[in-house]
């Protein structure tokens, strides 16, 4: 089966991937203000949303492809958090398939290393594991606040993230405990010298999740990279910041190559 995608708006092709726990929904607010200049293209995750059903595992590579089978060549990757991961991934194995590289509030590596301070606490997620079975709902919301800490919109953000995590079905407890896994585990940083298409790297500069210093020193790896940084902005800058992502990502698509 091949994941859920939905495509809205006119322009050059933008993939959106959404991030843990998350399905394509959670970008209303920026699909609102890119629509008029891109066609978006709108996927679910596997395990995730609208692509729940469809048995394909949540694994880097595997997530890649099945992305990749959906969308157009040579479109514009974003991804979130997680999703982020997903794109980089993408544009580091098939540099020919994606035209530009844009990492939301997302990095090569989540977790913190002797070599890579500006990371999480590993023992963050396999917390948030652990505690899955026990309190499925609790854990949850626990993680969706974790992503608002910070926004100078926190309530609001929170909200928009409570409304949307259970839209379309509740994930199931196994793919959260992979995608945990990713988040843990993954480190692409090794991909980062030789990406071939321009990257922006879009923080919010109060993210508790995914630290802005980690996402410049990731930009400065790139050869093309690009850092650009929400000041007020959290995990999740594009629900309440929406517009000042969308010039971003207009600004970086503008200067991607056709």
């Amino acid at each position: 089966m091949t994941l859920f995608h939905d495509v809205r708006g006119q322009g050059p092709d933008l993939v959106l991937l959404h991030g843990w726990a998350m399905h394509a929904g959670i970008f209303a607010p920026l699909v609102a203000r890119l629509e008029p200049h891109f066609t978006l293209h709108l996927v679910d995750l596997p395990g995730h949303g609208r692509s729940a059903g469809t048995g394909l595992p949540l694994r880097l590579a595997e997530a890649a492809d099945a992305v990749a089978a959906v969308v157009p060549a040579r479109a514009l990757w974003l991804g979130w958090s997680l999703g982020g991961l997903v794109a980089l991934q993408q544009a580091a194995t098939r540099p020919q398939a994606v035209r530009g590289l844009v990492m939301l509030a997302a990095s090569p590596r989540f977790v913190r290393g002797e070599d890579w301070a500006a990371g999480m606490d590993a023992a963050v997620f396999r917390n948030f594991a652990s505690e899955l079975g026990r309190d499925y709902r609790g854990t949850l919301d626990r993680f969706l606040m974790l992503e608002a800490q910070g926004s100078d919109h926190v309530r609001e953000e929170l909200k928009l993230l409570r409304a949307e995590v259970f839209a379309h079905g509740e994930p199931a407890a196994d793919v959260l405990c992979e995608g945990l896994g990713l988040l843990e585990d993954s480190d692409l940083r090794a991909a980062l010298p030789a990406l071939a298409m321009p990257s922006l790297w879009l923080a919010g500069r109060r993210d508790r999740l995914v630290s802005p210093a980690a996402m410049l020193a990731a930009s400065e790896a790139a050869p093309q990279g690009r850092f650009v940084q929400v000041e007020s902005g959290g995990h999740a800058p594009f629900l309440t910041h929406a517009g000042e992502v969308a010039d971003a990502l207009l600004a970086f698509a503008a200067d991607c190559a056709p």
